[in-house]
């Protein structure tokens, strides 16, 4: 099968999302649905990180499937998987770090490091089993992790992964808990899980199924999930931050079906022409994501002199270009917006240039 745009188009707007969600103008003043989800239930926000982890498993399918039919064998398929795993939590690493790098409270775990963690899990299952092993995996993986989680364990100051994440990632978690992590060791069970969904989601595109049957497969199944998530949900409630099996469920059903609409109108129907920004943005997903990340840091601590005292250049930026304009939320909201075009253009640029950026 040749290249599916719809998965970079899919790609490219989830990736537009986590930024726009990631950077608003001041955070005394976002709209609901782009913060996450306090504690239980979930936002639009909380779509964002499950929608790309799935996206990484439909990609590898695709991608392996690619490498096996020009020859590579398992050990070299292995090989690129490690590789690509290094790199990428080198990245989460470095964007962690940077720009003072201080080793007694550099946070280990991260959106790039589970990434590359869920990567390399969902590689080896995928080189060592069949799609029935897969779907095994993915369900006892969930299983499991419901048994040590426990329904009557996802308190915010009482459950196992916040105590695991204190006994291993002490002093190196994130900077507004200090006391757990929300890509922690123990909640990545279910995040392997919504990647080998992706995976088998990968398979269904790779078959000799029709178009259409594809389409509504994809739909079937994922409003299937929807509703295991949705009746998981009164024993285990949906939760981003301690990624419940019942939210890794839901949010694949979640996944599966925007991306289900988005095949059939890119891949089946051919509307291409509104969706191209979206696809420029998908084929340089994590270089665009760094770039934001680095970028939101130095604009933070770059101090500039506002009424005679030092303030952020992110602060000065926003007080004089957009808080005179709107209201606190609207300004907000055009600060991210111009956050994404301004990261688009730069997108753009290397699509024009036919700069690609893999790792």
């Amino acid at each position: 099968m040749g290249r599916l745009e719809s998965l970079d188009v899919f790609r490219g707007a989830t990736i537009a999302a986590m930024i726009l969600v990631n950077n608003p103008g001041t955070w005394s003043a976002v709209y609901p649905p782009l913060r996450h989800a306090e504690w239980h239930g979930w936002t639009f926000t909380d779509l964002i990180f499950p929608f790309f982890l799935w996206i990484v498993g439909v990609a590898m399918t695709l991608a392996f499937a690619k490498r096996v039919e020009r020859g590579d064998g398992r050990r070299k398929l292995l090989l690129h998987a490690l590789r690509r795993t290094v790199i990428l939590f080198a990245l989460g690493l470095l964007l962690n770090g940077f720009p003072f790098f201080h080793p007694a409270t550099w946070r280990i775990p991260g959106v790039l490091q589970r990434i590359a963690v869920c990567y390399l899990a969902a590689a080896l299952i995928f080189l060592w089993t069949s799609w029935r092993g897969q779907a095994v995996w993915t369900i006892a993986l969930l299983a499991v992790y419901w048994v040590l989680i426990g329904p009557g364990g996802v308190e915010k100051g009482a459950n196992l992964a916040r105590h695991i994440d204190g006994l291993l990632l002490d002093g190196h978690m994130w900077a507004q808990t200090r006391t757990w992590d929300p890509e922690g060791v123990l909640s990545t069970l279910p995040a392997i899980a919504t990647t080998l969904i992706g995976v088998l989601t990968g398979h269904l595109l790779r078959s000799g199924r029709g178009e259409a049957e594809k389409t509504v497969w994809m739909f079937v199944s994922g409003n299937a999930l929807l509703v295991a998530g949705i009746v998981m949900n009164v024993w285990l409630p949906i939760n981003k931050n301690l990624w419940t099996s019942s939210y890794s469920v839901f949010m694949a059903g979640m996944a599966l079906n925007v991306f289900a609409f988005c095949y059939w109108l890119v891949d089946v129907k051919g509307y291409r022409r509104w969706t191209r920004p979206f696809a420029i943005y998908g084929m340089n997903a994590i270089a665009v994501y760094v770039l934001a990340g680095a970028l939101e840091v130095l604009l933070d601590v770059i101090r500039v002199a506002r009424a005679g005292q030092p303030v952020s250049l992110h602060e000065w930026l926003f007080q004089h270009l957009f808080a005179p304009w709107a209201s606190p939320p609207n300004a907000s909201l055009l600060w991210a917006l111009s956050f994404v075009a301004v990261l688009y253009l730069v997108a753009y640029g290397m699509y024009r240039r036919k700069w690609f950026v893999k790792v």
